[in-house]
Formats: structure tokens, sequence, C-alpha cells
């Protein structure tokens, strides 16, 4: 039986001044991303969402709903195959101070939505596309 991983994250967001600004973060492998990682013990995968958003980027989130759940399976040198399962939730900002870990990420920023999408497009993971397009909706931006 595979081994099941479950990790979680978010497409946060703030409004600046009234302008709705996205966050991306550069992975380490130079690809944009979403602030995600591995659930902990004992703790819900919403829990996991927020501290590994507080623990990769610096900011202080509340979660506004779950967007969807990306499921896929990769090959572990140890383990064999790992049914992995990613929970995207829509995150608002709402403190902290933006800051890489850069243990993990090379960097994190915020984006004007047009500008994310078009950064997601260009140097994103294909399976993520659809995560940032829903959040984007749920937001309420046209046009993508």
């Amino acid at each position: 039986m595979p081994y099941k991983q479950i990790s979680a994250g978010g497409v946060v967001y703030r409004r600046d001044g009234g302008q709705l600004q996205v966050q991306l973060i550069t992975d380490r492998y130079g690809k944009m991303s979403f602030a995600k990682g591995k659930r902990e013990k004992g703790e819900t995968v919403e829990q996991t969402a927020l501290r590994e958003i507080r623990e990769e980027t610096g900011i202080i989130g509340r979660i506004d709903q779950l967007i969807d759940i990306i499921a896929y399976t990769y090959p572990h040198p140890a383990r064999g195959p790992v049914d992995k399962e990613v929970h995207y939730y829509l995150v608002e900002s709402k403190g902290g101070e933006l800051r890489p870990q850069v243990e993990e990420i090379r960097d994190v920023a915020w984006y004007e939505p047009l500008e994310a999408w078009e950064k997601q497009q260009r140097q994103g993971y294909d399976n993520n596309d659809f995560i940032l397009e829903k959040a984007l909706k749920l937001l309420g931006v046209a046009g993508i």
C-alpha cells in the first residue's frame, strides 16, 4: 500500500491601500509557487497551512476557504510510491513581516493579480495554474 503524505499551504492575499495583491514564493528550484509544507503530528490541515505560510514567508494569515486539493503520486527512493495530497487555502494576510525562510525558499513577494498570473504562467508549476486561477476568481479578479 502506498505511503500517504499530506501537505497544506495557501494563496495569500492582502489589500494594500485598497489594491489587491497576491503573494508568490520563489522556491529553491527557482519556480514560482505558494508557501506549503508537510503536516506535523497533531496538526489539522488548516493549522499546517497557516504554520507553513508563517514559517516560509513571515506572514500571519487567516483562512477564508479551501481552494482545492491537488493529489499526485511520486516515487520516493526509500518508501517507493508516495500518494501526496496538497490542500490549498485562500488565506488573508493579517500581519507579520514579509521575509523568506532562506533554508526553504529563495524569495517571497507581493504582486498585482495579473502580474502574479503572468509569473505563474511563465515560471510556475503547471498543476498550480488552476489553484491560482480559482483563487483569483474567488477574489473577484476578472480577465484571467
